[in-house]
């Protein structure tokens, strides 16, 4: 008889085999038969556009100054940059006041939208379109939290951001509601909207590609995104239980999750390199970088509060060394959930602090909008549904009738998978409606 080949642990190597299959394929199952950490894609999704939309109302007495015609980076060095670095921005398409009084609305309408979860697979794009219009037209003007900013505009969109938290989850919910109770059923081809921006869209592509708006490597971003909408209408009107649908559905869950990972990435990047640099300074070293920013005519809105930290050099000391150890540590604790979410909590609140006292609210904004990839499942549910509940509550006090309808309608964790498409996980703000997410942690590695 022919003896079974051992590995060097004494097990068969064909069950050894077998076993690594099975691993390969529960993998493959895992990243495209559902969207992972949906609530933690909903909190990036709503801090980075409450971020951006912030920073454009604050700053709309000074617009002109900072993204317009008046600044002092002109029309003609901007022009000479971009055929430079050849960088997107629509406000490149016309040097007219009125066309960048129109950008920075639409800016700030897509602000909304996304924050909201309204069209989100639209609104996302458009989202992302003033991120980069904006800031690549005046690039001197931007800060850290910024190129955060930039950056994650672009990976929101390829997520499925709007499957909880969202106008788009509610809409999605109330059809399924509909379509199971006798009513009018619920497809893709009711869906005017969608159609009527699909189309409008299409055509501003067209005459800007005609035109020499856009570049090729743009072009093909956006017609690609473009032709996938498509697609996405066509399968959820004519096949909506086909295998083609569930392919559509499978590679939108790829991309979600392969978006999710490379934010993932990002964020303890950022953290790790801005660690290590902090490491070869020789005032982080001898624990007294923290001392000069705060002495800092510039970086003190509250000089009292600010003075009074400074003079302790032991609390100097110990955020100096504990901001570097914190930040180079954090990538590593993503092994053990219970060190990464005490590293987590600390971070939320050095960025809260940079924000009360050196008066960088946006910047700490952006991080903390990034940072919300790590939170835990339950915290994020537990939060949604005490929103909720309180959200009923002031609505059973202004409208009694009202918040009683509210209450068979769902809250904002109604669940979609954005403008319309795939049916989402059960998501409903309270605990018990997150069986198929891993409850104590969203984003980790075990």
């Amino acid at each position: 008889m022919t003896e079974l080949q051992r590995t060097p642990s004494g097990e068969p190597a064909a069950a050894t085999a077998t076993e690594e299959e099975s691993f390969v394929s529960r993998g493959l199952a895992r990243v495209t038969v559902e969207a992972l950490a949906p609530y933690q894609a909903a909190v990036v999704r709503i801090g980075f556009a409450l971020t951006w939309l912030f920073f454009l109302l604050r700053e709309f007495p000074h617009r002109h100054e900072l993204y317009g015609p008046d600044g002092p980076w002109s029309w003609k060095l901007a022009e000479r940059l971009i055929e430079s670095n050849h960088a997107f921005t629509v406000l490149m398409w016309s040097d007219s006041t009125a066309w960048f009084e129109f950008v920075y609305a639409l800016a700030v309408a897509a602000s909304v939208a996304v924050v909201v979860g309204w069209r989100t697979r639209t609104a996302s794009v458009v989202y992302m379109v003033g991120v980069l219009t904006l800031q690549n037209r005046s690039v001197f003007m931007g800060d850290g939290g910024d190129n955060v900013i930039h950056l994650m505009a672009m990976y929101v969109v390829l997520t499925r951001c709007a499957q909880v938290w969202s106008l788009d989850a509610r809409r999605q919910r109330r059809k399924a509601a509909a379509g199971t109770s006798g009513g009018p059923p619920a497809h893709a081809g009711g869906d005017v909207t969608g159609v009527v921006l699909w189309t409008v869209f299409g055509v501003i592509m067209l005459a800007s590609t005609v035109a020499g708006g856009l570049s090729i490597g743009w072009g093909l971003f956006f017609w690609t995104l473009w032709a996938a909408q498509a697609a996405w209408w066509t399968v959820n009107r004519y096949m909506p239980g086909s295998e083609a649908r569930t392919v559509c559905d499978m590679l939108a869950n790829l991309v979600h999750n392969a978006a999710l990972l490379v934010i993932v990435v990002e964020v303890c990047l950022i953290y790790a390199t801005a660690g290590w640099y902090k490491i070869q300074g020789s005032r982080w070293q001898d624990g007294t970088a923290v001392y000069y920013p705060m002495n800092l005519d510039y970086f003190s809105p509250w000089p009292e509060l600010s003075s009074f930290l400074a003079a302790n050099g032991l609390l100097i000391l110990l955020i100096t060394y504990g901001t570097v150890a914190v930040q180079v540590a954090f990538p590593f604790t993503l092994f053990n959930r219970r060190v990464k979410n005490a590293l987590l909590a600390a971070m939320i609140a050095e960025h809260m602090s940079i924000a009360v006292l050196l008066g960088l609210p946006f910047f700490s904004m952006a991080m903390i909008a990034a940072d919300a990839v790590f939170l835990p499942t339950v915290a994020l549910v537990w939060l949604g549904h005490r929103f909720d509940g309180g959200r009923r509550r002031v609505l059973a006090r202004l409208a009694p009738g009202r918040a009683a309808g509210n209450r068979s309608g769902g809250g904002p964790g109604d669940a979609d998978d954005g403008d319309g498409g795939a049916d989402g996980a059960d998501g409903g703000t309270s605990p018990a409606s997150v069986p198929q997410q891993r409850k104590d942690d969203g984003v980790s590695v075990r």
